[in-house]
């Protein structure tokens, strides 16, 4: 059985094996200059048995140990402990070592004699990982108990107030009218209450009632018999014969021709429907879910839409809130929609920035959640960065940044200089050449004004080790 750690520690133990003392005191000393826990170990067996004590978040694993092969020890800590990252060390690397490493589940491997910045840098690399995991883990967990529909986000008073109200729905046998704006996930719903429902074992069917003629919408709803039409050859089952027992989801359901709406009026009150062409009706058992962004009342009024209906079909009511009625989602649909897109695109995107966020927290997304996902969608297709920048998002939203940074506030200079700074670093995505330039600042000076205000990332960091490569270099096990 796989064992997860039970929470993130503030401080991150990590193990070093090794027999040979020196290196492990090395990488020891290196490690706990970085703020790691750092406990060494002389084999394989005494590290395993610790584990099972007080389990690492780290491991750094000597590929020869003197009584069981490195890779031995990689793949029993990884069956066991799933969560904690591997980085084997090596004396004897070679192409093939590194593929048997990462296909028993190594984040990563280094060769002796190896450099103090690629002992921290790997470290680092493999606490960051860490975290993410810990961080999407906890944000499932805390969607996952009180949202009945997968990809349906959302803590929002709002919200848990439609994930109620499908629940209660899902348990009795009604029709049902989902009544909202495009893109805030009509779909969605009626397919959690399909499936919470004593129905989930049947099918669900959809049907766009728009966009068809009186004869198509006949033939796919009811079905039709041999020779009921021209190029009718075979007899044809309709969707409401093939939902039996399940449940049928009418979209834009204000679309539908008059002539279509009496049709339909007889199949609910009756409960029986006809092919077309046939002579006997045959008794459903099905539910209808109708959705429309249209005003249904208003066409009853204008005369477009049947009144008897209307009520038919809207016995339970449920009227889905736009995205910028429960903006507080926002940041928890983004990040759903970063480890989503993450995975399908193979990119290792962590975060957005806070000028981004700002931005899009701000925004009144005419196209509600399935617009979010499409910015998000596009912004991780396409960045090379591992956090998405005012630069990612769509060209007609930067200028809301200005609207961001504007207002009745009266700010002092340092915070004008601060936002100003941090505004030119996102749209740049904190190139500090181009933005010096922009800012017409020396890069030294641009430099400490990040220091300053706080405006240092991991990228500029690790960049700044780099640039000091060369003279760490003879630092070597």
């Amino acid at each position: 059985m796989m064992l997860r750690h039970s929470g993130l520690k503030k401080m991150i133990r990590i193990a070093v094996i090794d027999d040979e003392a020196t290196a492990c005191r090395h990488i020891k000393r290196i490690l706990e200059q970085d703020g790691f826990e750092v406990e060494t170990f002389p084999s394989g067996r005494v590290f395993l048995s610790r584990m099972k004590e007080f389990p690492f978040h780290i491991a750094f694993i000597d590929l020869k140990l003197p009584d069981m092969d490195g890779l031995e020890v990689l793949k029993l800590l990884k069956q066991a402990f799933e969560d904690t990252e591997a980085i084997m060390v090596t004396g004897h690397g070679s192409i093939e070592t590194a593929v048997e490493a990462t296909k028993n589940g190594a984040f990563h491997y280094v060769t002796k004699p190896c450099r103090r910045h690629d002992i921290r840098l790997l470290a680092r690399r493999a606490r960051e990982k860490i975290e993410l995991n810990e961080e999407n883990r906890r944000l499932r967990l805390a969607l996952g108990t009180d949202s009945p529909i997968p990809g349906f986000i959302g803590k929002s008073e709002a919200i848990r107030e439609i994930f109620a109200l499908i629940k209660k729905v899902a348990l009795v046998n009604c029709n049902v009218l989902i009544q909202a704006e495009t893109g805030t996930g009509k779909q969605l719903v009626a397919r959690a209450i399909h499936n919470l429902s004593p129905r989930r074992d049947q099918p669900f069917v959809y049907f766009n009632c728009g966009g068809f003629t009186d004869e198509l919408i006949c033939s796919e709803l009811f079905g039709h018999e041999k020779g009921a039409f021209t190029g009718a050859t075979t007899f044809k089952k309709g969707l409401f014969e093939t939902a039996a027992g399940g449940t049928v989801l009418l979209d834009e359901i204000g679309e539908m021709p008059q002539s279509m709406q009496v049709k339909l009026l007889h199949v609910l009150q009756e409960r029986q429907v006809l092919r077309v062409g046939g002579t006997r009706p045959m008794d459903l058992d099905i539910r209808i879910i109708a959705a429309t962004n249209r005003d249904l009342e208003a066409d009853i009024q204008n005369g477009t839409f049947r009144k008897d209906l209307f009520f038919r079909l809207n016995v339970v009511n449920i009227q889905l809130p736009r995205l910028a009625d429960r903006a507080e989602d926002i940041p928890l649909l983004i990040s759903h929609f970063i480890e989503k897109y993450n995975v399908a695109f193979s990119k290792q995107v962590r975060r957005i920035s806070p000028a981004a966020l700002q931005i899009l927290m701000t925004y009144n997304f005419p196209g509600n959640v399935r617009e979010l996902e499409n910015i998000i969608q596009r912004a991780v297709a396409l960045t090379d960065d591992d956090e998405l920048y005012v630069k990612d998002l769509p060209e007609d939203l930067h200028q809301r940044i200005l609207k961001c940074l504007s207002g009745n506030e009266l700010l002092s200079l340092e915070e004008v200089e601060k936002h100003h700074i941090r505004r030119v670093l996102e749209h740049t995505g904190f190139n500090k050449n181009l933005s010096s330039r922009i800012l017409n600042l020396p890069r030294t000076t641009l430099w400490r004004r990040m220091k300053k205000y706080g405006l240092i990332t991991k990228d500029t960091t690790d960049k700044k080790i780099r640039s000091h490569k060369s003279a760490k270099s003879g630092e070597d096990l």
